[in-house]
């Protein structure tokens, strides 16, 4: 009786018809029914619906930003990691490893050097499929003109084998031109039928009257000055000959039905390839764009794992061979976060009026790194304590960031000692004159209180308010600060 550790299913085992040969057949049904190739599939790409969302798809993920995590690995490692990936040609790489997500299954060979006193790849070319296939083990084979039906077994860490949902029972992936090969034949066949309607249709219809009794070869002859006179609009017939032309009526239903076999073909494309058919559908909404817009990046991310699991394999072995089994960097792809502009103004405004963020709120709220943010400036300034800042400090230009602080300026504006001091004298100068003059305390009194109603003591009231509104106000501030500080 087998263990819990050993492998019961197995194509030795089984009753399969794949385990009496030498490899696997490609499970694809579209290739096992016409008995051809993924040269096939190929041929798909010239068309130019095809064609073109295979080159949205592929560039949708071209077009996110990539590098290197250093993870655990030392520096030193990750530093000579970074500097070979930065001679080979990436965009090549991954232009090539999407590939595996049209045809299945995409070989690519690795191409080694020695720089200095380490191993490292020169090259990642991609090879075609149809030059590879897999044997019962799942193991890629190459197949050569010696070993045409079994392969060639390849060398360890010389090719790379980015595919789409492999499996045990179809190690060749699975093809997403497979979705894409009949509503192109079909949209094919149907576009030389309605070419065909046109002309038949869409064209007047030249007849031509003879009198009875004509020759054939006459008649043979009338023919073609006819259809000289649909290119030409010119004929020469003779006079006992009419010649009508009739407009096609009654025909443009038959027409659509061409039309929307063909358009049901091409939405089957989009769908295929880009997870959506928004491009193709006139009468598509702005919500129904936006899901479909959502659907393509989820494809967009499947295949951006793919190919980053293909480089991070290549990163594998060249740290293997060079380091031997250590900690190595990540090579990942990411899309480039578009930076809100309303939170960007809101900081901007926030910090022209005091206020001071953190490093790490920018690196959390922008994207960045540490290396992105420089450390601040020395300033003179005391470390701890309130500052009241000028009015000009929170302006910009001659609006005023802060009403509230533009209020509290200007009603402290004026509160100085000479002030008050200016104010109490005028009021008390009768008093002052009146014992100068030798009167007593009840002169000086009567002089006060005589001179009392002619006193303007509006400025003096006026600056006794504004006194008390800032020594409130600043009563409050001081508190919060120091509650602060104490927490």
């Amino acid at each position: 009786m087998a263990s819990l550790k050993d492998i019961v299913a197995t194509r030795d085992r089984a009753f399969d018809f794949s385990a009496f040969n030498m490899v696997l057949p490609n499970p694809d049904p579209v290739l096992k029914r016409m008995g051809k190739d993924i040269e096939v599939y190929r041929d798909l790409r010239s068309d130019a619906h095809v064609g073109g969302c295979i080159r949205r798809r592929k560039a949708a993920v071209r077009a996110m930003e990539s590098g290197l995590d250093r993870k655990k690995a030392k520096s030193r490692i990750a530093k000579n990691i970074e500097a070979i990936f930065a001679d080979l040609d990436m965009d090549s790489i991954v232009a090539e490893a999407l590939d595996g997500m049209l045809y299945g299954y995409q070989p690519m060979e690795i191409m080694w050097g020695r720089v200095g006193s380490m191993v490292v790849p020169t090259g990642v070319i991609g090879k075609p499929p149809e030059w590879f296939l897999f044997n019962p083990q799942n193991e890629l084979r190459f197949r050569t003109r010696e070993k045409p039906w079994e392969g060639e077994e390849l060398p360890a860490r010389k090719f790379l084998l980015p595919r789409q949902d492999p499996s045990y029972q179809n190690p060749y992936g699975f093809p997403d031109l497979s979705m894409c090969f009949w509503p192109t034949t079909f949209k094919k066949g149907g576009l030389k039928f309605w070419v065909n309607f046109c002309e038949k249709f869409g064209m007047p219809w030249i007849i031509g009257k003879e009198p009875r009794g004509t020759l054939p070869a006459e008649t043979d002859n009338f023919l073609d000055r006819l259809a000289e006179m649909v290119q030409d609009a010119v004929a020469v017939i003779p006079d006992d000959s009419t010649v009508e032309i009739l407009e096609s009526k009654g025909n443009t239903g038959s027409g659509e039905l061409y039309e929307r076999m063909l358009m049901f073909c091409r939405s089957e494309v989009s769908i295929a390839l880009l997870g959506q058919n928004q491009t193709t559908e006139k009468d598509s909404t702005h919500a129904s764009a936006k899901a479909g817009h959502e659907v393509t990046r989820d494809i967009r991310d499947g295949d951006a794992r793919v190919v980053s699991a293909s480089i991070n394999q290549l990163i594998e072995w060249t740290v293997e061979l060079n380091w031997g089994a250590v900690e190595r960097p990540v090579w990942s792809m990411w899309e480039q976060e578009q930076v809100d502009k309303v939170q960007a103004e809101r900081d901007a405004m926030l910090t022209r009026a005091g206020l001071r963020l953190t490093p790490a709120y920018f690196k959390k709220a922008y994207n960045l790194e540490d290396e992105d943010i420089a450390p601040p400036e020395p300033t003179d300034k005391p470390a701890s304590g309130l500052e009241v800042s000028r009015v000009e400090d929170f302006a910009e230009g001659e609006t005023p960031v802060f009403p509230d602080q533009v209020a509290l300026d200007t009603a402290a504006n004026g509160l100085s000692g000479e002030a008050l001091a200016a104010q109490l004298e005028s009021m008390l100068r009768p008093a002052v004159e009146a014992l100068l003059a030798g009167g007593d305390e009840d002169a000086a009194a009567s002089a006060l209180l005589a001179s009392y109603p002619q006193l303007d003591d509006s400025t003096l009231v006026e600056l006794l308010g504004r006194a008390l509104f800032v020594a409130e106000t600043w009563g409050r501030l001081s508190a919060g600060a120091e509650n602060a500080q104490t927490a």
